[in-house]
C-alpha cells in the first residue's frame, strides 16, 4: 500500500468516526417528556415480600381500580399456593422459566414450565398457583384492580 493510499484510508476512517460520533450524539438526546415516559431497569423500584417474590409497579396501582402493569420477580424454589384473582390477567413471561399449576392441591411436582416469551392468560376466579422452581422468573403482569389474591388451597 502506497503512503496516499494509507493516508486516504486513514482520513476516510477518521471522517468516518467523527460523523458516527456526530450523529450518535443527536441520537443520544432525552425523549420530549411530553411525548413518553422511558425508565431505565436501573430507576425500575422493586419491592421485596416474604412470599419470595419481588414486584415493579410499572403503571396504575394494583390497590386501586383501574389497569395497573407491574413485573413479578420470582425468586428460586419459591411458589404461591392455591389462590385466585376476581378479574383476568394477562402474563408475559420475560425471562426464565415460570412454573404453573391449578386447581385447589398444591403440588408444585405436577406444574407446568411456560418458557420465556410466553403469553398466558389466568382466568378470573380460576384456581392456580405458580413460582420458579430451579432459576429467577420474571413476569409482567397487565390487570384491572383492585388486584387481590384470594386463597383457595384444600389441605
Amino acid at each position: 500500500m502506497t503512503r496516499a493510499r494509507f493516508l486516504r484510508s486513514l482520513w476516510i476512517a477518521g471522517s468516518a468516526t467523527t460523523m458516527f460520533t456526530l450523529f450518535g450524539l443527536v441520537n443520544a438526546a432525552e425523549p420530549d417528556p411530553k411525548v413518553m415516559k422511558v425508565t431505565l431497569p436501573d430507576n425500575i423500584k422493586w419491592t421485596t415480600s416474604a412470599d419470595g417474590n419481588s414486584t415493579a409497579v410499572l403503571y396504575g396501582d394494583p390497590s386501586k381500580p383501574g389497569l395497573y402493569i407491574v413485573l413479578t420477580k420470582w425468586s428460586p424454589g419459591h411458589m404461591s399456593h392455591p389462590h385466585f384473582h376476581a378479574n383476568d390477567r394477562y402474563v408475559t413471561v420475560i425471562s426464565g422459566t415460570w412454573w404453573v399449576g391449578w386447581g385447589p392441591k398444591y403440588d408444585p411436582a405436577s406444574t407446568k414450565p411456560i418458557p420465556a416469551g410466553s403469553f398466558v392468560t389466568h382466568y378470573a376466579k380460576q384456581i392456580h398457583y405458580d413460582g420458579a422452581k430451579d432459576g429467577e422468573c420474571v413476569l409482567q403482569i397487565v390487570g384491572m384492580g383492585p388486584a387481590a389474591a384470594t386463597p383457595a388451597e384444600q389441605k
